[in-house]
C-alpha cells in the first residue's frame, strides 16, 4: 500500500511539475512584433481618434484603435521621414550624430536599431516597404541598407517615395531617369538583388509580401517592418475604383514617350511628371482632398488584409502591433492636422505630432486612450522591454510607452530651428510659413510675428493661436536653458 502511494504522489508531483514547466514555458514564448509605418497620416485623419473627420474611411485603423491603446500626443524626432524614420529605429533624437539636423542623417556603424536589438534574443527580422534614412539610396552595399543594420530579408525601396504603379524593369530602361531620391520608380530592391513586378499596385504589392512572410512556418517569434509609402504623394495614383468612389478623375500614368510636357523640366523625364502632380495645380484644392481621401482608403483595407492574415494563422494573439506615421500630414497632400498648426517640414505641432496605436491582446489595455505625451523614440525600448532584451546605452532617449512620465523633457532640432516641451510647455524659434497659395485648403497656418521665441501651453492651447513668451519671460528662460543644456551634453561636437 505505501509502495502505491509513493508512487501515486510521484507520479502526481511529475504531473505537475509538468504543468508548470509547460505553463512557464507558454509564459516565456516572446511574441511576434509588427511595426507599421505610414507615411505623411494627418492628425484629424486617424479614426481612433473621437474628434477626427469623419470623412475618413478607415476602419481597420479603428480597429487597431480599439484593440489597444492609442496616444493622442505622440511625438516624432523631426517633420520630414529621413530623419524621423532614424529616430524611431535607434530610440535616439538623429541629431545626437547629425550635427546640421539634415534631411539625410544616414546611420552610423555604432548606432543600434530595433532589429538589432531583437536578434540577439533570437528574432527573424524583416523590413517591407519604404527605407529612408535620408543617405545612400539605391545602395545595397552602406549601412543604411536595411540589410546592413539588422533585417534578415528586405524588400521594398530605398529612397524618399515610389511610383505606385511602374515597377517593372521595361519602365526603367525607358525612363531618362529611374532613380531620382524624392522620384523613384522600377523594380524593388529585394535582399540583394531587385525583382521586378510587371503589373500591381505598391499598396497591394507590400502587403502581399507582408501576408506572404507572416504565413511562413517558423519556431522563432518574427519583427516585420510594414513600412508603407501610403499616404505620401504620388497622391492620386490609386486603383480605379477608390477613385471613382470619391469621384476624382483618373490621371495618366507617367509615360517616357508621352508628348506631353509635364512642368518646367524637359518632357519625357519622371521628375517632370512627379514635381506637376506633388502640388497644387494639375490637380485643384476641390480633388486634392479627396485623391488623398482615397488613397487612405485603399491604405486601410490593405492593413485589414494584413490583421486578418495574422487572425487567420493564429498569430494575432501573440503579435503586438505598433502603428505609427512617420511625421504630420503633408501641406501639399491633402491631409487634415486640423486642429493643429502647420504641417510636414515644420516644428509646429502640425508637424511632429502623429497617429500612434499599440496592440497587444491580453497584455496591453484595450480601447485606451494614453493623454500623456510620448515620444517615437519609445517604441524600442518599449519593443526590447517586452522581447526581454537588456539594453546598455545611456544614450537612448526613449522610455517604456506604457509608462509615460508627464513632465519629461523632449526637444526637436530641424535645421534652422528647434523646439523643447516640458509638462503642457513648449518653446520654439519657429516663425516660418513656408506656404502662402500652394497648401491644401486644410492647412493651417502658424501664427506670424517677429518674436524670436514663442511659448505655447500645448494643453490649452494645441493649435498654437496664443504665444505666451511675453506674459512668463520665466518659463522662457527656463525651457530655453533647458534645450541648450541638452544640446550641449548630448550633441555631438
Amino acid at each position: 500500500m505505501k509502495v502505491f502511494i509513493l508512487l501515486l504522489l510521484s507520479f502526481l508531483g511529475f504531473s505537475c511539475n509538468s504543468n508548470v514547466k509547460s505553463s512557464s514555458k507558454e509564459e516565456k514564448k516572446k511574441p511576434n512584433i509588427l511595426l507599421i509605418v505610414v507615411d505623411d497620416q494627418g492628425y484629424a485623419d486617424f479614426s481612433p481618434f473621437e474628434k477626427h473627420d469623419t470623412s475618413v474611411s478607415t476602419p481597420n485603423i479603428s480597429r487597431l484603435g480599439k484593440s489597444g491603446t492609442v496616444f493622442t500626443q505622440a511625438y516624432v524626432t523631426a517633420p520630414v521621414c529621413s530623419p524621423s524614420r532614424a529616430g524611431i529605429l535607434t530610440g535616439k533624437n538623429q541629431f545626437r550624430w547629425d550635427k546640421p539636423a539634415s534631411w539625410g542623417p544616414g546611420l552610423p556603424d555604432n548606432i543600434k536599431t530595433i532589429p538589432e536589438y531583437l536578434k540577439e534574443v533570437g528574432y527573424e527580422t524583416a523590413r517591407i516597404g519604404k527605407n529612408d534614412l535620408g543617405r545612400n539610396f539605391h545602395k545595397n552595399n552602406v549601412r543604411e541598407y536595411p540589410l546592413k543594420h539588422g533585417y534578415d530579408e528586405f524588400l521594398g525601396f530605398s529612397a524618399h517615395a515610389h511610383d505606385y504603379w511602374l515597377h517593372s524593369n521595361e519602365i526603367k530602361e525607358r525612363t531618362p531617369d529611374p532613380y531620382g531620391t524624392s522620384a523613384l520608380l522600377g523594380p524593388l530592391m529585394h535582399n540583394m538583388g531587385e525583382k521586378s513586378y510587371d503589373e500591381g499596385y505598391l499598396t497591394d504589392i507590400l502587403t502581399n509580401e507582408s501576408i506572404d512572410y507572416i504565413k511562413r512556418k517558423r519556431e522563432t517569434p518574427f519583427f516585420l517592418t510594414l513600412s508603407y509609402n501610403a499616404v505620401h504623394h504620388l497622391i492620386h495614383e490609386v486603383p480605379k475604383k477608390y477613385l471613382d468612389k470619391y469621384n476624382v478623375r483618373e490621371i495618366p500614368n507617367y509615360d517616357p514617350d508621352s508628348l506631353l510636357a509635364y512642368g518646367k523640366h524637359k518632357p519625357g523625364t519622371y521628375s517632370a511628371y512627379y514635381d506637376k502632380y506633388s502640388r497644387v495645380g494639375a490637380i485643384q484644392h476641390k480633388d486634392l482632398r479627396n485623391y488623398y481621401l482615397a488613397n487612405l482608403n485603399c491604405l486601410d483595407d490593405n492593413i485589414g488584409r494584413v490583421l486578418d492574415a495574422l487572425k487567420e494563422h493564429g498569430l494575432d494573439k501573440n503579435t503586438v502591433i505598433v502603428f505609427i506615421s512617420d511625421n504630420g500630414g503633408s501641406p501639399l497632400t491633402g491631409a487634415n492636422n486640423s486642429p493643429l498648426t502647420g504641417g510636414k517640414y515644420s516644428l509646429w505641432e502640425g508637424g511632429i505630432r502623429v497617429p500612434m496605436s499599440i496592440s497587444w491582446p491580453n497584455k496591453i489595455e484595450t480601447g485606451k486612450v494614453e493623454t500623456r505625451y510620448v515620444s517615437a523614440t519609445d517604441i524600442l525600448p518599449t519593443l526590447a522591454n517586452i522581447a526581454g532584451v537588456e539594453i546598455n546605452d545611456d544614450a537612448i532617449d526613449g522610455i517604456n510607452l506604457l509608462k509615460p512620465e508627464a513632465n519629461r523633457l523632449l526637444v526637436w532640432k530641424w535645421q534652422k530651428t528647434w523646439a523643447v516641451r516640458q509638462g503642457d510647455w513648449k518653446l520654439t524659434n519657429a516663425k516660418e510659413n513656408h506656404w502662402k497659395s500652394e497648401p491644401s485648403s486644410q492647412y493651417i497656418a502658424p501664427i506670424v510675428d517677429n518674436m524670436e521665441l514663442k511659448l505655447f501651453n500645448i494643453a490649452q492651447d494645441p493649435g498654437e493661436r496664443m504665444d505666451l513668451a511675453e506674459q512668463h519671460p520665466e518659463k522662457v528662460k527656463t525651457l530655453e536653458a533647458a534645450y541648450k543644456d541638452w544640446i550641449d551634453k548630448n550633441v555631438k561636437k
